[in-house]
């Protein structure tokens, strides 16, 4: 006969954390709530899966999720890759809570490396998973003189290596991952999202949280925030561009693209976000986008071009 044991049989809290740590993660958020930008240290309990591997979005959503909320997780814009999957089955499974594909229809959501191309409203959360919180790790090594260099607004390390690149490059090379001011006060890592991406936070209605657990950090940036690139007077900030190109599937533009390359080294471009990408198949209707003067832009130059080849 085969013994039991208790622990295997025991039931877990709702959401699995416990909820000493959910309120120690909750007061974090809350800081960082009343102080945009700014990197709160915080515990990052142990999770069943490897730090990495998205632990720090899985705290802050596993803190603040209710058992009404309907839930949504995407990675780098896909409902169904093999980690949103996943993570997806995992909250579901401590939580019992509605999972949907729809961005609109969520009030959660978490993501990877992407903010929706639907504009969320005042009554959605959006959680990042963040690898490296720290902006200035580029320009200083040290985390304590790093966290003095914040303290201090003492920017100019960061400014210099902006500038290096332009003198060195013609442009300033960041892509994922571009850093950003804060409320006039802290610069940001908005986590590794495209420039595409980056001016959907700026006076946004939707609240973003942001958990890198590996590093033990949480940061937020609250409805209607002051969020600005950082750029020169005579250098501006550009998102990506897809001039010319079109969804093969879809046909249409105005988003952000992906490029897949077949067996024999085609490639076509397909738009990156699949829930975006399926309201635009099956209804026919564009879902209401982010505002903003960069996305306006290319968007009126598309309608100015409407034979534009997919």
């Amino acid at each position: 006969m085969i013994p039991s044991f208790k622990k295997f049989n025991s039931r877990f809290n709702f959401a699995f954390i416990d909820e000493n740590t959910k309120r120690e993660i909750r007061r974090k958020l809350l800081k960082a709530i009343c102080l945009p930008g700014y990197q709160v240290p915080y515990s990052s309990p142990e999770m069943p899966i490897a730090r990495g591997w998205g632990t720090g979005g899985l705290h802050v959503t596993l803190s603040v999720i209710g058992k009404d909320d309907v839930f949504k997780i995407i990675d780098q814009g896909s409902d169904a890759s093999v980690n949103a999957c996943n993570l997806r089955d995992f909250v579901h499974r401590v939580t019992h809570c509605r999972v949907t594909f729809d961005t609109h229809a969520a009030t959660l959501i978490q993501t990877r490396h992407r903010i929706p191309e639907e504009q969320l409203n005042d009554g959605q959360i959006l959680v990042f998973q963040v690898p490296q919180p720290e902006p200035l790790r580029a320009v200083e090594r040290y985390e304590t003189k790093t966290r003095e260099m914040h303290g201090e607004a003492d920017y100019a390390r960061m400014w210099v290596s902006l500038y290096e690149a332009f003198v060195r490059y013609g442009d300033i090379m960041q892509g994922a991952g571009y850093p950003v001011m804060v409320n006039g006060r802290y610069i940001m890592s908005p986590s590794p999202i495209p420039r595409w991406d980056v001016p959907n936070l700026h006076q946004s209605d939707c609240l973003y949280l942001f958990g890198a657990g590996r590093e033990k950090r949480l940061y937020a940036i609250p409805p209607y925030t002051d969020v600005v690139p950082l750029e020169f007077d005579d250098v501006k900030f550009r998102i990506e561009q897809f001039p010319g190109i079109r969804c093969s599937l879809s046909g249409t533009g105005g988003a952000f693209m992906d490029e897949l390359y077949n067996d024999l080294g085609h490639f076509r471009h397909v738009i990156n976000d699949s829930d975006f990408l399926d309201k635009l198949i099956e209804h026919k209707t564009r879902p209401q986008q982010w505002s903003n003067k960069y996305l306006q832009q290319v968007l009126d130059e598309m309608n100015a071009n409407p034979d534009l080849e997919s």
